[in-house]
């Protein structure tokens, strides 16, 4: 029986999403929606209709869109970019919302409405390689553009993008509207980020196995309430780039950035990690683990258990010493809970009573902080 024939054409296709979407939600999650409403109405929506686009579709904050003229994608993208860099300027730094745009040229299977297909994929990649209000493009699609649109193009070289397996000449666009990465202020708890591991082989394999390692210790450590960690979306935005460590915990608004390696020798991977305090790039943690690939994904699972729990011991490590060093009048509940944890292992009746006043400062501070409130339970009753 003759199958189908399958519909494909050229398009030019935009990927976008939200940078830092999954902070803008937990610091205000019904704001953030409304006002990404009022962008896409506003904005985003009707300047893809003027330009001849169409949505493809749209999920949470994110956004694939077909376009039939490379030229309307590239005047569409850089238009909205410019508008939202003006509505953004009386905004907060960290309320913002900043559309990261990929853009790519390629051939393209239809169904159902739907697009599929390495043109799209290759676009989604280089949207994660796009800065907040930036746009990057693929070198097709600076073939076709140039000289018809007024935007200059910044060679970024060839770029090797996650599940893509040949290597992807990348351009950013210059049109100067892209609003800078700013710093974010930090938040209440021990916030981290864990950047994509490097695959050190030459083998593209190992490139899922580096990803994954990341990924499942993104997921192990956000099961913790007092963690703060950065999505995946975010924190992969660096993968490929050289960038210092107290560069992505200001950009992203972390104290902690975890970064690793991945090398594969033979039968034998060898998978690397370390714990750096972004703020003052001092190496907290770092540990090497040599495992036979004959059964790779519990060599994975096994890897991940093993950095997620030994990186919350030098995090609650990091965060006494840190908050030590604090005089008490500028301590937020988090920072008053370590202060009196750290006056209550020291097991003396006067530190115990300063480790009361902390817990109960902390809970004054904020009355849903369970962990004071427990700690404090905790140590009237040991002193009872």
């Amino acid at each position: 029986m003759e199958q189908g024939r399958v519909e494909r054409r050229l398009a030019a296709v935009f990927s976008a999403d939200v940078a830092g979407y999954s902070r803008l939600i937990e610091i205000d999650e019904e704001g953030t929606l409304a006002r990404l409403k009022v962008v896409r109405g506003d904005l985003v929506d009707p300047k893809i209709a003027e330009h001849r686009g169409r949505i493809v579709k749209s999920t949470g904050d994110g956004l694939l869109v077909e376009f039939s003229s490379v030229v309307d994608a590239v005047r569409c993208t850089t238009e909205i970019q410019a508008d939202m860099t003006g509505r953004s300027a009386a905004v907060p730094v960290d309320m913002r919302i900043l559309w990261r745009i990929g853009i790519n040229v390629g051939d393209i299977v239809v169904e159902n409405g739907d697009i599929f297909g390495d043109g799209v994929n290759v676009a989604a990649r280089l949207q994660g390689l796009a800065e907040p209000g930036g746009i990057c493009v693929s070198a097709r699609v600076v073939e076709d553009a140039i000289g018809k649109i007024d935007v200059a193009f910044e060679d970024l070289g060839e770029q090797h993008l996650r599940n893509i397996v040949r290597p992807v000449r990348a351009y950013r666009t210059g049109t100067g509207d892209a609003a800078p990465r700013s710093s974010l202020p930090l938040p209440d708890r021990p916030s981290i980020a864990v950047l994509a591991f490097t695959n050190m082989s030459g083998d593209p394999e190992q490139e899922f196995f580096a990803d994954g390692i990341a990924e499942d210790i993104i997921t192990a450590l956000s099961r913790s309430r007092l963690l703060f960690v950065i999505a995946r979306n975010s924190s992969f935005t660096y993968k490929g780039r050289v960038v210092a460590v107290n560069d992505v915990g200001r950009e992203l608004g972390v104290r902690y950035v975890l970064e690793g390696s991945v090398r594969k020798a033979g039968n034998r991977v060898r998978v690397t990690a370390q714990l750096v305090e972004a703020t003052t790039g001092r190496h907290l943690w770092a540990e090497r683990y040599d495992r036979d690939v004959a059964d790779i994904f519990s060599m994975q699972d096994e890897i991940t258990a093993s950095v997620a729990a030994a990186i919350q011991p030098a995090l609650e490590r990091s965060e006494r010493e840190r908050v030590a060093r604090k005089p008490p009048e500028s301590l937020d509940a988090w920072e008053c809970y370590h202060r009196g944890m750290w006056h209550f292992a020291n097991v003396e009746a006067a530190e115990n009573e300063k480790a009361r006043t902390f817990f109960r400062r902390a809970i004054e501070l904020d009355a849903r902080f369970a962990a004071a409130q427990a700690a404090l339970g905790k140590e009237i009753s040991s002193t009872a």
